[in-house]
């Protein structure tokens, strides 16, 4: 699972500016919440083979897709105002992210949070100035 927030300190300041300003900086967090979706299930989806010649991912490779279950149940939730989560609903998802006594990780979410960091912060940084600047 991946979180998304304006940061307390954000947080705090965009609340001050008003309410406009709240939904404009959860909409942003929303798009960054989909674009670390759609990494998510490009990584899981991408060149992988379905079915009877299934070839499970090494440890520390993105599991390979098998039945569709683990990336068509990722999703973006809004859970609060400055609060986006991108979670996966399959019922193995933590297992194959962070792994478990019997079986190495293979993440999925880390990664795909980690490539989206920096524009994802850029966008945030932007939405909040916009909103201060709009407010003043």
């Amino acid at each position: 699972m991946a979180r998304l927030t304006g940061g307390d300190g954000y947080s705090r300041k965009i609340k001050r500016i008003g309410p406009e300003a709240v939904k404009q900086v959860g909409a942003v967090l929303f798009v960054a919440g989909e674009m670390v979706q759609v990494d998510a299930q490009i990584s899981i989806t991408s060149g992988s083979v379905s079915g009877a010649g299934h070839i499970p991912s090494a440890p520390g490779e993105a599991p390979n897709n098998d039945t569709g279950v683990l990336a068509n149940n990722i999703e973006t939730t809004q859970r609060a105002p400055l609060i986006v989560e991108v979670s996966s609903n399959a019922p193995y998802a933590r297992h194959l992210e962070y792994g478990t006594s019997r079986m190495g990780e293979r993440p999925y979410m880390r990664p795909a949070l980690d490539k989206n960091r920096t524009e994802i912060k850029a966008m945030i940084t932007g939405a909040v100035n916009k909103a201060i600047r709009s407010a003043g």
